[in-house]
């Protein structure tokens, strides 16, 4: 399977909704928009991150839209991102996308956060590099309550 990423088209943003609404990813994902299904919420959200300064790419498995990726924040506090279709999980294409985009951005420190009970992320980052410096708890619309978070590091 031939992993790519582009910078996210018009036409992308109706995958990312559906992605967006898939009752298990986001029980996984756990930090989601207090309502996924509200589209003009969903609709404003994308309209600001790709009016920012982050670099956001949409993540292609074999030329299908399957996710996307991003890198967001200030200098020197700068996070990573990545959301995945759940069809595609466990097989390798959150690893190869984010270690793409980690390509395209130099800098370092990076951090990122995950639910401390999301095995697959926390792999994901780990194998790009990433490596637990912190622990946090913050609430998790998608599970209605507050949860414990990793904060992970990828250093110079």
């Amino acid at each position: 399977m031939l992993i790519a990423l582009r910078r996210v088209h018009d036409s992308d943003l109706p995958v990312f909704y559906r992605l967006l609404n898939d009752p298990e990813a986001l029980r996984m994902a756990a930090f989601t928009p207090p309502d996924p299904a509200d589209r003009a919420a969903f609709d404003a959200h994308w309209t600001r991150v790709r009016a920012s300064s982050a670099l956001t790419r949409t993540i292609l498995a074999d030329g299908d839209v399957v996710g996307h990726a991003a890198v967001y924040g200030e200098p020197g506090e700068r996070e990573v991102t990545y959301w995945v279709d759940r069809a595609y999980w466990g097989r390798g294409v959150a690893t190869a996308a984010l270690r793409a985009l980690l390509a395209e951005v130099p800098e370092r420190p990076l951090y990122a956060r995950a639910s401390e009970d999301n095995a697959g992320s926390r792999r994901v980052l780990e194998k790009c590099g990433f490596r637990v410096t912190g622990h946090d708890s913050g609430f998790a619309h998608a599970r209605g309550e507050e949860i414990a978070e990793v904060v992970m590091t990828l250093s110079a």
